[in-house]
């Protein structure tokens, strides 16, 4: 798996630091450097059981949250 320290790369986001853990993984804050904004990146753990359940539970809560519209909800913009 890709380092998670703070500065490291993914694509085109810059990891800037850890905001959070629970039971679907970690959750970074992290720059897009493409389009200059901060945005939140959920990561899932790389031990995790199996992954075509947890990739599908977190596609599901993906799509859920993209359903939404509140200022209260982060927006989604990739899975």
């Amino acid at each position: 798996m890709a380092s998670t320290e703070p500065g490291a790369e993914l694509g085109h986001y810059r990891i800037v630091r850890l905001l959070g853990s629970g039971g679907m993984g970690d959750v970074y804050l992290a720059r897009d450097l493409t389009l200059e904004r901060d945005v939140a990146i959920k990561l899932l753990p790389a031990d995790h059981g199996d992954h075509d359940d947890t990739r599908g539970h977190l596609l599901r809560e993906a799509q859920a949250a993209a359903a939404l519209d509140h200022p209260n909800i982060c927006a989604v913009h990739e899975v």
